[in-house]
């Protein structure tokens, strides 16, 4: 079954569009990802996708650069996305890195690198718009829906390799999202898993993890109150809260008691608080080797499961919204939509977007 991704607001069809493909490219502190789409509608069909985890930002907590074994496994990647590309005949495509090259020493001289021996070309965006990007695509998310009552606030995070991004949403009656404001946080699964050790599969250092993100977050709901907007709501009405990050799908995978991961039920599951309670303490409660063995888990994501999973605490316990929506769609769907966005309107480029 061919998998479609819906745009927020459904722009007019594009004429003639068979045919048309997009790519957009995402070199993260952890992974590299590949979407290729073809507009449909108002969104677009997925036409292929490429994923591999690359671990860039190995030791870049404790170095401040990038290490020789890590850009070579993501050029490896790289290479692997061009050689997929090579055939097409793409009308847009968009490649962008994040925190990793952000903060490495080296990443501007990596990037070079790369644009030398697979004729890729990178930009680093800012955290702002990757929050944006993620806004983008799962805007469609909080439409409002007769099954669900209406929001009037919404917090999106996004728990990274290397960062986690947050943004504070504003929406109106049908649930379209404005942002209010954003923040990066310099912790992501890979920057804990390195600062704590063997620590993160320690209830002592759970605990530690959890109150060193707590203290991160604290700045940021005291500058938009969000914790006082959540207390004051209507009960399952007024706030809630956007996960799209690997650790949101995979508490919903359990929450849900999933024999094998599901995209088509995962992307838009909506979590009660409770609900996602659980499924965080079953996923603190697995050992490592369970984690291993997990079907919707994996070995190759085991050193940072419980560093994802001490984040979302530390979001939950800041934070008690009363239901959490959960998306399998973020930087690289955002990515997509800007680009057939502007190839339909090529006099008005999407805003903010420096590589569309």
């Amino acid at each position: 079954m061919a998998e479609t991704v819906a745009a927020a607001r459904p722009p007019p069809a594009i004429g003639r569009s068979a045919g048309r493909a997009f790519a957009a490219l995402d070199l993260g502190t952890n992974n590299c990802r590949l979407l290729v789409g073809a507009p449909s509608g108002g969104g677009f069909t997925v036409l292929d996708r490429f994923s591999r985890m690359v671990c860039l930002g190995e030791d870049l907590e404790r170095t401040g650069a990038l290490g020789a074994a890590a850009m070579d496994r993501a050029l490896a990647a790289l290479a692997a996305c061009a050689a997929r590309l090579a055939p097409r005949r793409l009308d847009g495509l968009a490649a962008v890195a994040t925190e990793a090259c952000r903060r490495a020493a080296n990443g501007a001289e990596f990037l070079a690198r790369v644009h030398r021996e697979t004729g890729l070309s990178f930009t680093v965006i800012s955290p702002r718009e990757e929050a944006e990007l993620a806004i983008e695509s799962c805007a469609p998310l909080l439409a409002r829906r007769p099954d669900a009552p209406p929001a009037r606030r919404a917090l999106l995070f996004d728990i990274g390799g290397g960062s986690t991004e947050l943004a504070w949403l504003r929406l109106d009656g049908d649930g379209r999202p404005s942002l209010v404001g954003c923040a990066s946080l310099p912790v992501g699964v890979v920057t804990l898993a390195e600062r704590y050790g063997p620590a993160c599969f320690t209830a002592s250092g759970f605990t530690a993890m959890v109150r060193d993100v707590a203290s991160l977050l604290a700045p940021f709901d005291a500058v938009h109150c969000i914790a006082r907007e959540i207390r004051e709501a209507r009960p399952e009405a007024d706030v809630r809260l956007l996960g799209t990050s690997g650790t949101a799908t995979t508490l919903a995978a359990l929450a849900l008691a999933l024999p094998r991961y599901d995209r088509r039920l995962i992307d838009g599951a909506v979590l009660t608080r409770a609900a996602a309670a659980r499924a965080l303490a079953m996923l603190c409660d697995l050992g490592r080797g369970a984690l291993e063995d997990h079907h919707c888990i994996g070995r190759e994501r085991i050193s940072y499961v419980r560093p994802g999973a001490a984040i979302f605490a530390a979001l939950m316990q800041t934070w008690a919204a009363p239901t959490m929506i959960v998306a399998d769609r973020g930087l690289r769907e955002g990515m997509l939509l800007r680009l057939i966005r502007a190839a339909r309107y090529p006099a008005r480029q999407a805003s903010g977007a420096r590589w569309a």
